[in-house]
């Protein structure tokens, strides 16, 4: 599977690094996991693949109860409970770095990636600034992981209050963020830092986009890329707005 990541300076010296959004790849995930406990079993007690391979599989099945958790809590009528507690999850995910977004988007299935930039930016340093958010990325995260790991079974313990155990739920999704943003961050680092490969294949690699350079030129205003340009690059290049918005407002 092919990735595009797109890559332009957005504020100052910060530049944004996001992935096109690929609805194929999302509707393959969502095909390929099993929808109930039941099926869950009967693939892993019949899969001959390895345990991770079967770690992988229940990873993937309790991040899609718990999308379709958050799809239920998005959907609750206005002003109800469900509906504050939407709310106050949106707020908690404003929080998560854009950087760990980029990281999760890039999956096991990830073969290669296409990086779309500015003609102004030297391709190098394109791929060496990813390299290096890959390096970062596999160190930040495995520490983090740890971390909420160990928060789990403390967490557990507040089940027994008569009130949704929300920071258990909260720290489950940290813990399953950090393990993607993992697996994302070595899957990366894999693809951008073998440089002979990057060397041979670099005009599959990178591709400088004139159209891309226009844009910011257009919305480029009081240093940075004002919200009417970052619409037309996301719609142009199938970006998530509100992830872009997260580059610029990073402090």
């Amino acid at each position: 599977m092919k990735a595009r990541l797109v890559v332009f300076p957005i504020k100052g010296k910060i530049w944004c690094f996001s992935r096109s959004i690929d609805q194929s790849a999302s509707a393959f995930n969502s095909a390929n996991t099993p929808s109930t406990v039941k099926e869950l079993w009967k693939k892993i007690s019949t899969n001959s693949k390895p345990l991770n391979a079967n770690a992988e599989l229940l990873v993937d099945f309790i991040s899609n109860k718990m999308n379709n958790a958050w799809v239920g809590l998005e959907k609750a009528p206005e002003g109800s409970f469900k509906n504050k507690l939407h709310g106050f999850g949106l707020q908690l995910l404003a929080r998560v770095k854009p950087s760990e977004v980029l990281l999760k988007s890039i999956s096991k299935e990830v073969t290669n990636v296409r990086i779309t930039y500015p003609p102004s930016l030297n391709s190098r340093l394109v791929r060496r600034r990813l390299r290096h958010i890959a390096m970062r990325g596999t160190v930040l995260h495995r520490k983090y992981f740890y971390g909420s790991v160990t928060l789990l079974p403390l967490t557990t313990a507040l089940a027994v209050l008569p009130l949704p155990n929300i920071p258990f739920f909260w720290v489950l999704f940290r813990t399953y963020s950090h393990w993607r943003a993992l697996q994302g961050s070595e899957k990366l680092l894999q693809l951008v830092s073998d440089y002979s490969r990057a060397q041979s294949f670099s005009s599959e690699m990178m591709e400088a986009s004139k159209e891309l350079e226009e844009l910011l030129r257009k919305g480029y205003e009081n240093g940075s890329v004002n919200e009417k340009a970052i619409s037309d690059i996301c719609i142009k290049f199938k970006l998530n707005k509100i992830d872009v918005l997260k580059w610029r407002d990073l402090v």
